[in-house]
Protein backbone atom coordinates (compact mmCIF):
# COMPACT_ATOMS: atom_id res chain seq x y z
CA UNK A 1 0.00 0.00 0.00
CA UNK A 2 0.90 3.58 -0.20
CA UNK A 3 0.79 5.17 3.18
CA UNK A 4 1.12 9.16 2.91
CA UNK A 5 4.11 10.64 4.25
CA UNK A 6 4.71 12.53 7.80
CA UNK A 7 2.80 15.18 8.10
CA UNK A 8 5.42 17.52 8.59
CA UNK A 9 8.48 17.66 5.99
CA UNK A 10 11.76 15.87 7.40
CA UNK A 11 14.47 19.03 7.27
CA UNK A 12 17.90 18.84 5.71
CA UNK A 13 20.65 16.86 7.33
CA UNK A 14 21.98 19.93 8.48
CA UNK A 15 19.05 21.12 10.16
CA UNK A 16 18.15 21.06 13.81
CA UNK A 17 17.72 18.09 15.79
CA UNK A 18 14.06 16.51 15.87
CA UNK A 19 14.22 15.64 19.29
CA UNK A 20 17.05 16.49 22.18
CA UNK A 21 16.80 16.18 25.92
CA UNK A 22 18.92 19.03 27.70
CA UNK A 23 19.62 18.09 31.34
CA UNK A 24 16.75 16.43 32.12
CA UNK A 25 15.55 15.22 35.45
CA UNK A 26 12.53 13.63 36.96
CA UNK A 27 11.39 11.62 40.04
CA UNK A 28 8.92 10.68 41.98
CA UNK A 29 8.45 9.71 46.04
CA UNK A 30 11.29 7.36 45.76
CA UNK A 31 13.75 9.96 44.17
CA UNK A 32 14.90 10.76 40.87
CA UNK A 33 14.60 8.15 38.69
CA UNK A 34 16.83 10.21 35.21
CA UNK A 35 19.37 12.10 36.28
CA UNK A 36 20.51 14.97 34.05
CA UNK A 37 19.96 13.14 30.60
CA UNK A 38 21.57 14.90 27.03
CA UNK A 39 20.97 13.79 24.01
CA UNK A 40 19.59 14.56 20.54
CA UNK A 41 18.44 12.46 17.34
CA UNK A 42 18.35 14.41 14.11
CA UNK A 43 15.67 13.89 11.74
CA UNK A 44 15.17 10.69 10.23
CA UNK A 45 17.70 8.67 12.99
CA UNK A 46 16.73 5.70 14.92
CA UNK A 47 17.74 5.83 18.43
CA UNK A 48 17.91 2.77 20.58
CA UNK A 49 17.38 3.08 24.05
CA UNK A 50 19.27 0.07 25.96
CA UNK A 51 19.14 -0.69 29.75
CA UNK A 52 18.12 -2.68 32.67
CA UNK A 53 14.30 -2.32 34.18
CA UNK A 54 13.81 0.66 36.16
CA UNK A 55 16.50 2.87 34.51
CA UNK A 56 13.86 5.16 33.19
CA UNK A 57 13.27 4.00 28.89
CA UNK A 58 9.63 4.61 28.92
CA UNK A 59 10.24 7.93 31.31
CA UNK A 60 12.45 9.19 28.59
CA UNK A 61 9.72 7.94 26.06
CA UNK A 62 6.64 9.86 27.80
CA UNK A 63 8.90 12.73 28.57
CA UNK A 64 9.08 13.11 24.45
CA UNK A 65 6.16 12.84 24.17
CA UNK A 66 5.03 15.55 26.47
CA UNK A 67 3.20 12.81 28.59
CA UNK A 68 4.93 13.95 31.22
CA UNK A 69 7.00 16.64 32.31
CA UNK A 70 10.79 16.92 33.31
CA UNK A 71 11.20 18.34 37.04
CA UNK A 72 14.22 20.18 35.71
CA UNK A 73 16.10 20.49 32.17
CA UNK A 74 14.42 21.80 28.49
CA UNK A 75 12.85 18.78 26.15
CA UNK A 76 12.76 20.06 22.72
CA UNK A 77 10.76 18.03 19.46
CA UNK A 78 10.33 19.40 16.08
CA UNK A 79 10.49 22.86 17.36
CA UNK A 80 8.29 22.65 20.39
CA UNK A 81 9.67 23.57 24.22
CA UNK A 82 7.59 20.48 25.20
CA UNK A 83 9.03 20.98 28.91
CA UNK A 84 7.15 24.70 29.27
CA UNK A 85 4.08 23.76 27.25
CA UNK A 86 0.57 24.57 28.69
CA UNK A 87 -1.56 21.20 29.03
CA UNK A 88 -3.54 22.82 25.51
CA UNK A 89 -0.61 23.39 23.73
CA UNK A 90 0.81 19.76 24.44
CA UNK A 91 -2.33 18.15 23.34
CA UNK A 92 -1.86 19.86 19.82
CA UNK A 93 2.21 18.95 19.63
CA UNK A 94 1.04 15.11 20.64
CA UNK A 95 -1.03 14.58 17.63
CA UNK A 96 2.49 15.04 15.32
CA UNK A 97 4.38 11.96 17.68
CA UNK A 98 3.55 8.50 17.55
CA UNK A 99 3.25 6.06 21.01
CA UNK A 100 3.47 2.53 20.37
CA UNK A 101 2.80 1.48 24.03
CA UNK A 102 4.28 -2.08 25.47
CA UNK A 103 1.51 -4.41 25.27
CA UNK A 104 0.11 -2.19 22.92
CA UNK A 105 -2.89 -0.65 25.28
CA UNK A 106 -5.80 -0.91 23.34
CA UNK A 107 -9.00 -0.38 24.50
CA UNK A 108 -10.78 -3.31 25.22
CA UNK A 109 -14.74 -2.85 24.47
CA UNK A 110 -13.82 -0.78 21.48
CA UNK A 111 -13.33 -2.71 17.92
CA UNK A 112 -9.78 -2.40 16.05
CA UNK A 113 -10.92 -0.12 14.09
CA UNK A 114 -12.38 1.86 16.50
CA UNK A 115 -9.16 1.94 18.76
CA UNK A 116 -7.13 3.19 15.26
CA UNK A 117 -9.48 6.03 15.22
CA UNK A 118 -9.74 6.99 18.70
CA UNK A 119 -7.60 9.99 18.34
CA UNK A 120 -8.93 11.48 15.01
CA UNK A 121 -12.48 11.13 16.91
CA UNK A 122 -11.59 12.92 19.96
CA UNK A 123 -10.53 16.01 17.41
CA UNK A 124 -13.70 15.89 15.96
CA UNK A 125 -13.14 14.38 12.59
CA UNK A 126 -15.97 12.82 10.87
CA UNK A 127 -16.77 9.30 10.38
CA UNK A 128 -16.18 10.57 6.58
CA UNK A 129 -12.91 11.63 7.05
CA UNK A 130 -11.58 8.97 9.72
CA UNK A 131 -12.97 5.73 7.99
CA UNK A 132 -9.98 5.86 4.87
CA UNK A 133 -7.29 7.14 7.41
CA UNK A 134 -8.38 3.92 9.25
CA UNK A 135 -8.54 1.53 5.95
CA UNK A 136 -5.54 2.94 5.27
CA UNK A 137 -3.08 2.35 8.33
CA UNK A 138 -4.12 -1.20 8.70
CA UNK A 139 -3.73 -1.62 5.24
CA UNK A 140 -0.55 -0.77 5.96
CA UNK A 141 0.34 -3.43 8.86
CA UNK A 142 -1.29 -6.29 6.83
CA UNK A 143 -4.32 -5.93 9.42
CA UNK A 144 -7.46 -4.67 6.92
CA UNK A 145 -9.41 -7.75 7.52
CA UNK A 146 -9.41 -6.99 11.45
CA UNK A 147 -11.80 -4.03 11.55
CA UNK A 148 -14.71 -5.17 13.21
CA UNK A 149 -12.65 -7.61 15.90
CA UNK A 150 -12.32 -6.76 19.06
CA UNK A 151 -8.80 -6.80 20.60
CA UNK A 152 -9.47 -10.09 22.71
CA UNK A 153 -9.87 -11.82 19.36
CA UNK A 154 -6.35 -11.17 18.00
CA UNK A 155 -3.28 -12.48 18.88
CA UNK A 156 -0.36 -10.75 21.02
CA UNK A 157 1.63 -9.71 17.88
CA UNK A 158 -1.83 -8.47 16.36
CA UNK A 159 -2.52 -6.43 19.06
CA UNK A 160 1.43 -4.67 18.72
CA UNK A 161 0.38 -4.11 14.95
CA UNK A 162 -3.01 -2.33 15.60
CA UNK A 163 -1.07 -0.58 17.98
CA UNK A 164 1.48 0.82 15.36
CA UNK A 165 -1.62 2.02 13.02
CA UNK A 166 -3.46 3.80 15.60
CA UNK A 167 0.60 5.29 16.42
CA UNK A 168 0.29 6.22 12.76
CA UNK A 169 -3.05 7.46 12.04
CA UNK A 170 -1.86 10.95 12.34
CA UNK A 171 1.37 10.30 10.20
CA UNK A 172 3.72 11.93 12.75
CA UNK A 173 7.40 12.56 11.83
CA UNK A 174 8.71 11.18 15.34
CA UNK A 175 7.08 7.54 16.30
CA UNK A 176 8.23 6.13 19.73
CA UNK A 177 8.20 2.59 20.62
CA UNK A 178 8.02 0.89 24.24
CA UNK A 179 9.86 -2.74 24.00
CA UNK A 180 6.92 -3.07 20.39
CA UNK A 181 8.39 -7.08 20.74
CA UNK A 182 8.45 -7.74 24.05
CA UNK A 183 6.72 -10.98 24.90
CA UNK A 184 6.37 -12.02 21.49
CA UNK A 185 7.64 -15.06 19.68
CA UNK A 186 10.84 -14.67 17.29
CA UNK A 187 8.58 -14.79 13.97
CA UNK A 188 6.36 -12.47 15.40
CA UNK A 189 8.91 -10.16 16.77
CA UNK A 190 10.68 -9.77 13.24
CA UNK A 191 7.00 -8.88 11.83
CA UNK A 192 7.19 -5.83 14.23
CA UNK A 193 10.63 -5.06 12.94
CA UNK A 194 10.01 -5.41 9.75
CA UNK A 195 7.17 -2.82 10.20
CA UNK A 196 9.07 -0.34 11.54
CA UNK A 197 11.95 -0.65 8.68
CA UNK A 198 9.56 0.04 6.49
CA UNK A 199 8.40 3.00 8.43
CA UNK A 200 11.42 4.35 8.91
CA UNK A 201 12.83 3.69 5.08
CA UNK A 202 9.92 4.50 2.83
CA UNK A 203 8.76 7.52 5.16
CA UNK A 204 11.56 8.77 6.85
CA UNK A 205 10.45 9.22 10.72
CA UNK A 206 12.97 9.41 13.13
CA UNK A 207 12.48 6.94 16.06
CA UNK A 208 13.28 6.45 19.66
CA UNK A 209 12.76 2.71 20.63
CA UNK A 210 13.37 1.47 24.08
CA UNK A 211 14.04 -1.72 24.53
CA UNK A 212 15.86 -4.79 26.18
CA UNK A 213 16.53 -6.72 23.00
CA UNK A 214 19.93 -5.84 21.54
CA UNK A 215 18.96 -7.86 18.63
CA UNK A 216 16.40 -5.45 17.51
CA UNK A 217 18.56 -2.68 17.51
CA UNK A 218 21.04 -4.69 15.27
CA UNK A 219 18.47 -5.53 12.87
CA UNK A 220 17.83 -1.79 12.71
CA UNK A 221 20.83 -0.72 11.68
CA UNK A 222 21.90 -4.18 9.67
CA UNK A 223 19.24 -4.25 7.41
CA UNK A 224 16.69 -2.00 5.55
CA UNK A 225 13.12 -2.42 3.35
CA UNK A 226 13.38 -2.20 -0.28
CA UNK A 227 10.07 -0.23 -1.33
CA UNK A 228 11.08 -1.89 -5.10
CA UNK A 229 10.81 -5.38 -3.96
CA UNK A 230 8.96 -5.37 -0.81
CA UNK A 231 11.53 -7.36 0.98
CA UNK A 232 13.74 -6.54 3.95
CA UNK A 233 17.65 -6.84 2.37
CA UNK A 234 20.95 -6.85 4.15
CA UNK A 235 22.65 -3.70 4.62
CA UNK A 236 21.65 -0.21 5.93
CA UNK A 237 19.98 1.10 3.20
CA UNK A 238 19.55 0.38 -0.11
CA UNK A 239 20.15 4.44 -1.17
CA UNK A 240 23.37 5.51 -0.58
CA UNK A 241 22.62 9.46 -0.55
CA UNK A 242 20.17 8.34 2.13
CA UNK A 243 21.70 6.44 4.71
CA UNK A 244 19.73 6.01 7.56
CA UNK A 245 21.74 6.47 10.92
CA UNK A 246 20.82 4.23 14.05
CA UNK A 247 22.69 4.69 17.58
CA UNK A 248 22.25 3.14 20.56
CA UNK A 249 21.84 4.66 23.82
CA UNK A 250 22.53 2.63 27.19
CA UNK A 251 20.89 4.24 30.41
CA UNK A 252 22.18 3.73 33.70
CA UNK A 253 21.74 4.90 36.97
CA UNK A 254 19.24 7.63 35.55
CA UNK A 255 22.07 8.66 33.28
CA UNK A 256 23.58 8.08 29.77
CA UNK A 257 25.97 5.66 30.33
CA UNK A 258 27.47 4.86 26.47
CA UNK A 259 25.93 6.48 23.31
CA UNK A 260 27.41 5.22 19.79
CA UNK A 261 26.99 3.34 16.98
CA UNK A 262 26.48 -0.04 16.23
CA UNK A 263 30.16 -0.53 15.48
CA UNK A 264 31.38 0.85 18.69
CA UNK A 265 28.59 -1.33 20.40
CA UNK A 266 29.91 -4.50 19.53
CA UNK A 267 33.66 -3.39 19.62
CA UNK A 268 33.39 -2.38 23.31
CA UNK A 269 35.18 -4.07 26.05
CA UNK A 270 32.98 -2.25 28.93
CA UNK A 271 31.91 -5.15 31.60
CA UNK A 272 28.66 -3.84 31.73
CA UNK A 273 28.04 -3.09 27.69
CA UNK A 274 29.41 -6.37 27.30
CA UNK A 275 26.43 -8.05 29.45
CA UNK A 276 23.68 -7.36 26.79
CA UNK A 277 25.94 -8.83 23.74
CA UNK A 278 25.82 -11.68 25.31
Amino acid sequence: MSLPPPSAIPPPPNAEPALRFDDVWIGFEEGPILRGVTFSARPEETLILLGETGTGKTLALKLAAGLLIPDRGRIQALGHDVSHKSEHELLEFRRQVGFVFQEGALFDSLTVAENVAYRLKEDGATDDEVAPKVQEVLRFVELEHTMEMLPSELSGGMRRRVSIARALITRPPIVLYDSPTAGLDPITSQTIITLILRLRDVYGVTALMATHRLQDGFALANFHFDPKTRTVRKGASGDNSKQPITRFLVLRDGRIYFEGSPEEMLRTTDPYLQRFLI
